[in-house]
C-alpha cells in the first residue's frame, strides 16, 4: 500500500507534518504576542517530540484514510499541502498562540463520485482520527500506572492526553457540516451516520481535556 505514496506526496505530508507540529508547540510554548521574549529551546523541544507524534500523526492517518478509501473504490487520490494556510498557521500560533489548522486537502481524481462514496471517503479521516484516541489512551493508561512523578510516567500521561485531545479535536472539527469539510459530505450521503460519528467526537473531545484526572481516580480505586 505505501508504494501508492508518491516521492511528491510524501515530502508534501512531510512539510505540513513538520508546519503544524511547530505550530502546535509554538501555541504551547509560548504566551500570546511574546515571541520576541525567546524560546525555552528544552521546553520547545519536548513538546515539539509531543506534538510529531499527536498532531502529525492524527495529520497524516486523517489524510491517508482519504486516499486510501478512494483507491479502495478505484480512484487516484494524492495529499496536496497548502503553503499559504501553513504560513498563517505558524504565524498565529507565534504571535497569539491559536492554531487554524488547515494544511492542505487529499485530492481525488475522478471522473465523478456518488453520494455514498464521497460520503464513506469523506467519513473515513474523522474515523481513523476516533480510532486513534484507542492507542493513545492506553499510552495515557501506561503513564498513570508508572506514576505522575516519573519522567516516563509524566511523558507518557501528556502524550497519551494529548493525543487524544488532538485526534478528537481533529474529528469534531472536520464533522462540522459547512463548507468543504468532511462532516456536509458524510451528512449529504447518511445523516444517521454523520450524527453518530458527530456526538461520538463531542464525547471524546470533552472526556479528553480531563482524562488524566478521571483514570488517575479510577485507578487509585482500583488498586
Amino acid at each position: 500500500m505505501l508504494e501508492k505514496i508518491t516521492p511528491r506526496e510524501r515530502k508534501e505530508i512531510l512539510v505540513a507534518w513538520l508546519a503544524l507540529s511547530i505550530a502546535f508547540t509554538l501555541a504551547v510554548t509560548l504566551r500570546p504576542f511574546d515571541i520576541w521574549g525567546g524560546i525555552d529551546i528544552p521546553d520547545f523541544l519536548y513538546f515539539f517530540i509531543i506534538s510529531l507524534f499527536t498532531v502529525g500523526v492524527g495529520f497524516a492517518v486523517h489524510e491517508m484514510a482519504h486516499k486510501f478509501t478512494a483507491i479502495k473504490y478505484g480512484f487516484w487520490a494524492e495529499f496536496r499541502k497548502d503553503n499559504q494556510m501553513l504560513l498563517v498557521a505558524v504565524a498565529l500560533a507565534a504571535l497569539v498562540g491559536v492554531v487554524f489548522a488547515a494544511p492542505g486537502a487529499t485530492v481525488i481524481y475522478a471522473p465523478s463520485l456518488t453520494r455514498e462514496q464521497n460520503g464513506k471517503i469523506s467519513a473515513a479521516g474523522p474515523v481513523s482520527n476516533l480510532l486513534l484516541c484507542i492507542p493513545f489512551f492506553l499510552i495515557l493508561v501506561a503513564g498513570v500506572m508508572l506514576g505522575p512523578f516519573s519522567m516516563i510516567g509524566e511523558f507518557l500521561m501528556l502524550l497519551g492526553t494529548f493525543g487524544m485531545m488532538i485526534n478528537a479535536m481533529f474529528a469534531f472539527f472536520n464533522l462540522l457540516p459547512v463548507s468543504i469539510l468532511d462532516g456536509k459530505k458524510v451528512l449529504a450521503w447518511n445523516p444517521f451516520a454523520f450524527g453518530g460519528l458527530f456526538v461520538l467526537s463531542l464525547v471524546m473531545l470533552l472526556l479528553s481535556y480531563d482524562y488524566g484526572g478521571i483514570l488517575s481516580g479510577l485507578l487509585s480505586l482500583l488498586l
